[in-house]
């Protein structure tokens, strides 16, 4: 079972309890970090936005079919509130719990079913390197995106990068590097398109520093056109990190570009590398 469709039935099974992230990766037996980006890769959404999705569509199911005291499927949903349900469900399906139940019928409401993955695509991996390398120092441009906007935000940030890649001195590698950092349990993480640099001078903004530390990499090769490097991740969160006892650290993981890497046809390749605990 991948770890993410594990996830998924620990959520499903326990829709009643106070989930958390750090819970629901506790009964995976993996990190935060780990289950956060495993989650995300596969589905395109965070663990906990998931969660509050299906809570508020079996809500949706209990008022549509005349659930005569809201507090109450506000409480089996988890909410300690009236107020915080209402808001909840007015952000998940623009409609409150009072409306929905007059309404009597769940037409038009964006539900959340439960869902689980087929494992039948899943890509082999080669074995990665085990790399000590850092504390390392990196200039570039940062945004905050999430596992659904990443594939559309991330090439224009790059695109707003590399006409700045000329100006910043002192560079330690000339191949820009992919800086991903702040994950929050919302799915919420920092994407840095950046530079390697031996130092730090001064910055101007838009430009930002990131600085990380010195850690143990697994550093996965991704041969395939670039587009696609979302399935190898997939890989590496859900399956090769599990299946060989290996836990991710919570800190910054990198996307290198191979030497041959071509910014044109995206082919060429490049090289992830996965923080690991111990």
């Amino acid at each position: 079972m991948s770890l993410t469709n594990k996830a998924l039935w620990i959520i499903e099974r326990n829709l009643h309890r106070d989930l958390s992230l750090a819970s629901i990766a506790e009964a995976a037996g993996v990190s935060r970090y780990h289950l956060a980006h495993a989650f995300g890769t596969a589905t395109g959404r965070s663990v906990m936005e998931y969660a509050r999705g299906r809570r508020l569509t079996e809500a949706a199911r209990a008022l549509a079919t005349g659930a005569p005291d809201i507090l109450a499927v506000a409480l089996e949903a988890g909410y300690a509130s009236h107020e915080a349900f209402s808001r909840a469900f007015r952000a998940q399906f623009d409609i409150t719990p009072e409306e929905l139940r007059r309404k009597g019928s769940l037409e038009g409401l964006a539900l959340v079913d439960a869902m689980r993955l087929s494992t039948a695509d899943r890509i082999a991996l080669e074995e990665p390197e085990i790399v000590p390398d850092g504390p390392l120092l990196f200039v570039g441009l940062s945004e905050r995106v999430d596992f659904a906007n990443a594939p559309r935000l991330v090439p224009a940030l790059w695109q707003r990068f590399m006409p700045h890649y000329e100006s910043i001195p002192d560079k330690a590698n000339p191949i820009p590097v992919g800086v991903t950092t702040n994950l929050d349990d919302d799915g919420n993480f920092d994407y840095v398109a950046a530079v390697e640099v031996k130092r730090f001078d001064e910055v101007r903004a838009p430009l930002v520093k990131v600085s990380v530390p010195r850690q143990t990499y697994a550093v996965f090769q991704h041969r395939g056109h670039i587009s696609t490097v979302g399935q190898t991740f997939d890989a590496i969160w859900n399956d090769w990190l599990s299946f060989h006892g290996k836990t991710a650290a919570d800190g910054p993981s990198l996307e290198r570009a191979n030497p041959g890497f071509d910014t044109m046809t995206g082919n060429g390749g490049e090289t992830l590398w996965v923080p690991l605990k111990g």
